[in-house]
């Protein structure tokens, strides 16, 4: 037993170690609960609003929630949502797709960027979304 949690604790190293290595954050999921308080004003996890909902938003097509109408730019962005694709796009929603309707300025910190990720990611598996 002793031997496995080592080997676990071994392996966490090594991946924790890579990521910050390549400059990656790791996000803190609650500390994001509270930066989507600010999403929240146009979007919600289960159900469109201003902006589509965000259940199922990492591993979904840019622009394709049935239903949204997304501007033209956001239906033509060629990518996957995913952890780099979404931090690219929350640091600066405008330049990353020039002509989106998402009007917000952005979230400048990276490890607010990690965290507020890190949330959806979690959110995306809660009964919540799961229901959807």
């Amino acid at each position: 037993m002793k031997l496995a949690l080592m080997s676990a604790a071994a392996v966490l190293a090594v991946v924790v170690g890579a990521a910050a290595a390549k400059g990656e954050l790791t996000g803190d999921p609650k500390a994001g609960e509270t930066i989507y308080a600010r999403c929240f004003a146009c979007h919600a996890l289960a159900y469109n609003r201003t902006g589509p909902k965000h259940c199922g938003l990492l591993g979904r097509r840019a622009g394709s929630v049935a239903g949204f109408e997304y501007s033209t730019a956001m239906k033509r962005a060629n990518w996957v949502w995913n952890q780099q694709t979404l931090d690219r796009f929350l640091a600066d929603p405008l330049k990353t797709v020039p002509g989106t309707t998402m009007g917000y300025a952005g979230v400048k910190d990276r490890q607010e960027r990690a965290d507020l990720i890190a949330y959806i990611e979690q959110a995306g598996r809660s009964e919540v979304c799961r229901a959807r």
